[in-house]
């Protein structure tokens, strides 16, 4: 079992990921990352991240890191589990420069759809800080929901009206600022 990751650790994995691939690319950070970088949890299980675009020598950079740093790294995104959200991309966050690399905090939006389709309590918790902190807005998670919803039909596993419910039933019940 690995060690937990805090910031040092998450800072320490980008300084060393940049400097070790053989090529450009770019980094999409998302779940406990994103929320450690922010600050509203201290330490994450795992690196989650998403390649785009995937630079030369990722994969024996990230062998080698997993052991040195004592780190657990994981190839996930939002749009692994539910449609992309249109304009991804340009709503991702920058984190900065490391090497040849640069990281971003994958969309935000996206990653608060996937947590609240997900349901576990940490993701809520997680999706709460979000809106409290003013990252995403609550009609503008609704209109990406719509925006996806007709696509949810390619992902088998998801009950679209549960999914739904689960959108709906999280922003009444989190008191508005």
């Amino acid at each position: 079992m690995r060690a937990h990751t805090d910031e040092t650790r998450l800072n320490a994995f980008m300084t060393t990921l940049g400097r070790r691939v053989r090529g450009p690319g770019g980094i999409y950070l998302t779940g406990g990352a994103t929320a450690v970088l922010y600050g509203w949890r201290t330490m994450t299980i795992d690196i989650d991240l998403k390649p785009d675009p995937e630079p030369a020598g990722l994969f024996e950079a990230l062998a080698g890191l997993k052991d040195e740093l004592d780190i657990n790294v994981e190839l996930a995104s939002p749009d692994q589990f539910i449609p992309a959200l249109p304009g991804w991309r340009e709503r991702s966050l920058p984190i900065g420069r490391h090497g040849r690399l640069d990281f971003y905090h994958y969309d935000l939006y996206g990653q608060a759809l996937a947590k609240l389709q997900r349901g576990h309590p940490r993701d809520l918790l997680d999706v709460r800080a979000m809106l409290e902190r003013g990252l995403v807005r609550r009609d503008r998670l609704r209109e990406l929901f719509g925006r996806i919803e007709a696509d949810l039909i390619r992902y088998p596993a998801l009950d679209p009206g549960h999914f739904r419910a689960a959108v709906e039933g999280f922003l009444r019940a989190v008191p508005q600022p």
